[in-house]
């Protein structure tokens, strides 16, 4: 236990041969239950799995056979008895990681643990920095929080530009699709939850490809979860990455337009009622208009010689309009979760 609070962490490993054994073994004391998934490796990652997890669990059940010897009425700490403490888990088809670490929080939601935290197979998340990411959870403050690579530069040493550009642009557009204005490095997936937002958020919708981490931001705002970022630096080992990032950039974009709509229907229209959503969709419906208008007006100038300025210019200015509409609803949506984030 971590301040009389039970934790689990979820290992979702993919091709992780010579990495995950380490993570496994590394893990703090207080972490009571370790779920390790292989998401149906072509390796030997799962060997390594369950030859790592009979290795601890064997250490575990004789540490714990020694310690009923010596104090047979010695008082526990409160938390549960677990049979094990590492949970090994194989997928029979490749789910991605987001489909990993579903598995992992419905185990967590099973086991009723109080908070369930992620770190990776890979070797890149450095378990002595965990207390940073529970304590604001244990105090109350946030119900989730996330690793931020970004917040300082000197975190950011170990990123390349290429990488940084892409996270940067996925923060912007997670920060129009989530609502949280203030959150960074979205893709980030050190990150630890509470029972409550696991409980609350659907987790058995997730988003199961890499854009999870996103998908499940979405989520806990559209549920008022309060969120937290954890600085820390940025580590890359000799692992190779398996995304396909033509086809990653056009999922998660086309994932957060679609969590973008749900989240103004749920949170502003349903659950309760705020004008920004009226304000995105006028503004994104006027701008629309404009655009049409304009490309309208250089057809008729260009094809049938007709005037240019005034059709021109009513199109622009319907155009800038419909933006100012849009700006206004970001306003309004920044006010609304200001309180929301740590």
């Amino acid at each position: 236990m971590y301040r009389q609070h039970t934790i689990g962490v979820v290992v979702p490993a993919y091709n992780e041969e010579g990495f995950v054994g380490d993570v496994l073994r590394t893990m703090p004391e207080y972490v009571d239950r370790i779920y390790a998934v292989d998401d149906c490796s072509t390796d030997g990652t799962w060997d390594e799995i369950r030859r790592t997890a009979e290795e601890i669990n064997g250490a575990e059940k004789s540490v714990a056979a020694i310690r009923a010897d010596e104090q047979p009425a010695a008082a526990t700490d409160g938390g549960p008895a677990f049979d094990r403490r590492v949970v090994p888990i194989q997928h029979e088809t490749n789910r991605g990681v987001g489909g990993a670490i579903k598995t992992g929080y419905l185990e967590a939601l099973e086991d009723k643990l109080d908070i369930t935290a992620v770190m990776g197979g890979d070797g890149q998340m450095d378990p002595d920095i965990l207390p940073r990411f529970l304590d604001p959870i244990v105090e109350g403050e946030a119900d989730y929080t996330k690793g931020n690579r970004l917040v300082d530069k000197e975190y950011r040493d170990g990123m390349s530009r290429w990488r940084f550009f892409g996270n940067s642009v996925l923060t912007f557009l997670t920060k129009i699709a989530s609502g949280y204005w203030k959150m960074m490095d979205p893709q980030n997936g050190y990150t630890a939850i509470s029972r409550r937002a696991l409980e609350n958020v659907g987790i058995e919708e997730m988003y199961e490809y890499y854009g999870y981490c996103n998908d499940l931001l979405v989520k806990l705002n559209a549920h008022g979860m309060r969120i937290a970022d954890v600085p820390m630096p940025a580590v890359y080992g000799d692992e190779e990455s398996s995304i396909d990032y033509p086809s990653y950039i056009w999922n998660v974009s086309g994932m957060l337009l679609r969590n973008f709509c749900w989240r103004l229907k749920a949170r502003y229209l349903v659950l309760d009622f705020h004008p920004l959503a009226l304000f995105y969709l006028l503004g994104t419906a006027i701008c629309g208009v404009g655009v049409l208008g304009i490309v309208w007006s250089l057809y008729a100038w260009l094809t049938l010689a007709a005037p240019l300025f005034v059709r021109g210019s009513m199109s622009a200015l319907l155009f800038v309009t419909g933006c100012l509409f849009v700006l206004f609803a970001m306003l309004f949506d920044m006010q609304a979760n200001e309180s929301m984030e740590v």
